[in-house]
């Protein structure tokens, strides 16, 4: 996905682009950390002024908005470039490994409540499950999934993996693609030594309570 700060712009233009990726970046760690840290923490974090902040974010709402907003499109982008993958099973598993890799489902653990998604942020996130639905059927067609695995078992995998981490962000990289590596071992077919059913109904709607706000 474009970068927004990629392109260097001069003045004042340039000074907020700069502003507004510290920011960001800021926000990410700071509400990770503590998803009800006050904004001025961002805005120390960030070595910024409160006002730039709200210059750019009259409310955390928006902060916290414009934060999930990135992440879904980041999920998209990734999504959507895997697509493009012609075996199948290697679109599925170097998507999730991205995701994994980008961090986005920390957003999701973390900050699921926190606001009120925006129209937009809804349909990104129809149009993010209807990719993911996509690659695990393609996945399915070709007999390298298992057939009693749903797209909503993907977003648990995720967010399993979202919940590891440690102080060494290089390490929790390692950790993470490790546990992800035993989670793809489970979800591949074998049709050489077939696995029972799976356990329990499978996971559907019922993960959507975390977005009704607290």
């Amino acid at each position: 996905m474009p970068d927004e700060t990629s392109a260097p712009v001069p003045g004042r233009g340039g000074q907020a682009r700069r502003n507004d990726a510290l920011i960001l970046e800021a926000a990410r760690e700071v509400f990770l950390s503590d998803p009800k840290a006050p904004v001025a923490a961002v805005a120390e974090q960030a070595g910024v002024g409160i006002s730039a902040l709200y210059r750019r974010y009259p409310s955390k709402e928006d902060l916290l908005r414009r934060l999930c907003r990135d992440g879904l499109r980041r999920f998209i982008a990734e999504a959507e470039a895997a697509a493009a993958e012609p075996d199948a099973w290697r679109a599925l598993t170097s998507f999730l490994e991205r995701v994994v890799d980008a961090d986005v489902h920390s957003l999701t653990v973390h900050l699921a409540g926190t606001f009120t998604p925006t129209p937009e942020m809804h349909d990104d996130s129809r149009r993010a499950g209807a990719l993911a639905a996509g690659l695990a059927e393609r996945a399915q067609a070709a007999g390298s999934l298992r057939r009693d695995v749903v797209p909503a078992d993907l977003d648990l995998v995720l967010e399993g993996c979202a919940a590891i981490r440690v102080p060494d962000p290089a390490r929790t990289r390692e950790l993470r693609r490790r546990y992800l590596g035993l989670l793809l071992d489970g979800l591949a077919a074998n049709d050489a030594a077939p696995r029972p059913p799976l356990p329990g109904p499978a996971p559907g709607a019922e993960l959507n309570w975390r977005w009704q706000l607290a």
